[in-house]
């Protein structure tokens, strides 16, 4: 268990999403990291499409592990060191003002999320990652001395990859094979539908309403429509306030006004939608993580 006490003030251990669902398999290979992280730093790659849960599920792991979270922007990074700190003017003098990045590191059992790490503004600007997140596990700046990772920290890396997403770069091989990859996609209806009464308190049939709608979007194969959870949600908030379907899917979707009235009016003359596969999904907790876990020992020769 984390030593709270211990934990700097500007890291925080985020509070528990109790709606928060993945597979059964995905439970149980969190808890194998875990494990994993008791004997030396791990690094963890979650790729998926958009919006489909991939920043809450590093969370999530923060939350039920009791652990501190720090979240960095790769996106805004131009130079190499740019995560360490960097030289400001402070009181007429030219100082290093060290940034959270060295102290989350040292910090056991500190959760550090890479965010987009496949879009920074320079590729180079990732190269002092490469001896973090290898065996070696630290770095030397002149500025601050070696910096070494700490017992029990877990670095998590997200990315949407593929040419829909603009300003990404295909991530360096040298650098993904220092990663473990959990792939996440969208949740089937029952689940998704589940979490859209719990969260915005829609009806069960202004649910069913929904999910039939955003899954026949997804289907759309000539539109190339990318509904995620998270425009799921943002649909069923505005359903819930008393919007139409039709208008909460027009100000929560994200395509041009040409392609909107044919989508609108497909929706409106097809019912019905593909169902997903027939994978468990748990609700993500430690001790959903724990079961799961003794589970795939049991059933492992």
């Amino acid at each position: 268990m984390l030593d709270t006490a211990a934990t700097p003030t500007h890291l925080h251990i985020p509070e528990t999403d109790e709606f928060f669902y993945v597979t059964n398999e995905l439970t149980g290979i969190l808890g194998k990291i875990r494990k994993i992280s008791r004997k030396h730093p791990i690094n963890v790659l979650v790729t998926g499409r958009q919006g489909c849960g991939k920043s809450s599920l590093v969370k999530q792991y923060a939350a039920i592990f009791q652990c501190p979270l720090a979240t960095f922007q790769v996106g805004i990074l131009s130079e190499p060191g740019q995560l360490f700190g960097e030289y400001a003017l402070e009181d007429g003098e030219t100082r290093y003002k060290q940034f959270l990045f060295p102290q989350a590191i040292q910090t056991p059992n500190c959760v550090v999320h890479l965010e987009e790490i496949n879009r920074p503004e320079n590729p180079k600007a990732l190269n002092m990652l490469f001896s973090i997140l290898s065996d070696d596990r630290q770095v030397w700046l002149d500025e601050l001395g070696t910096l070494k990772v700490a017992d029990g920290v877990v670095f998590f890396a997200t990315l949407n990859e593929g040419d829909d997403y603009t300003g990404t770069e295909m991530l360096d091989p040298a650098l993904r094979d220092r990663f473990y990859t959990l792939l996440m996609d969208y949740l089937p209806p029952d689940v998704e539908k589940e979490i859209l009464i719990k969260k915005t308190q829609v009806t069960e049939t202004q649910a069913d309403d929904i999910i039939g709608a955003v899954n026949q979007l997804r289907t759309m194969s000539e539109y190339n429509i990318e509904v995620s959870t998270r425009t799921t949600l943002m649909i069923g908030e505005m359903v819930a306030v008393g919007t139409s379907l039709r208008d909460a899917i027009v100000v929560s979707l994200q395509t041009g006004k040409e392609h909107l009235e044919s989508i609108l009016l497909s929706l409106h003359l097809e019912k019905g939608y593909r169902q997903k596969g027939q994978a468990a999904y748990l609700r993500l907790t430690k001790q959903a993580v724990t079961t799961e876990e003794k589970e795939m020992e049991r059933i492992t020769p």
